[in-house]
């Protein structure tokens, strides 16, 4: 798992350590000491730590103008015995949303398990998004993943499923992923 970076391809066009805005602002990253781990398996040292002890994350992008974020996310999700999306929604989006962001794309290909409780954070995070036409946005989830989450019945709340599993964000900037999600959802609707 330590040779599971988030991604730097929009590093030059936004960074989560230099954004005021950002939960992370001023972070400073060893590029190479060790000190974070999933369960016995150190991690990558730029993966950003919310308070959960299973997941974590990296704001790959932020937009304020646009109102759109896109996370990177990494590990093993556990509402179930750490509520990790309970962190998540207090200590990362409610940030970002006091600043004007509504819109939320999380990747989620490197999430390896999702064990769920409940949908009452998801739904907070709904409501507190929905009325700015804003919304949550799960991409590339793994089978198993993406059941549990049905299981849990986040999808009244997120959006995840086959068509958002085929996005090959890496190919696109960060303003056009949003337009192909956007799109994504626009086909849904119909």
């Amino acid at each position: 798992m330590h040779d599971i970076a988030p991604s730097h391809r929009w590093r030059d066009d936004y960074d989560s350590a230099q954004d005021k805005n950002s939960p992370f602002h001023g972070r400073v990253y060893d590029e190479f000491y060790y000190t974070q781990k999933i369960y016995d398996h150190f991690i990558h040292p730029h993966w950003d730590e919310f308070g959960s002890q299973t997941l974590y994350l990296k704001i790959l992008y932020a937009d304020y103008e646009l109102g759109f974020a896109v996370f990177e996310m990494l590990g093993e999700w556990n509402d179930c015995l750490y509520n990790d999306v309970m962190f998540l929604k207090r200590d990362v989006a409610d940030e970002l949303i006091r600043h004007g962001i509504h819109k939320f794309i999380l990747i989620g290909e490197n999430v390896l398990n999702f064990h769920g409780s409940d949908d009452c954070y998801f739904e907070e995070w709904y409501d507190d998004v929905k009325d700015d036409d804003g919304w949550i946005c799960l991409l590339n989830l793994f089978p198993h993943v993406e059941e549990e989450m049905k299981d849990t019945h986040l999808h009244y709340y997120a959006n995840f499923g086959r068509q958002f599993n085929e996005v090959n964000w890496r190919m696109l900037r960060p303003r056009d992923l949003l337009l192909k999600v956007e799109s994504l959802m626009q086909k849904r609707l119909k």
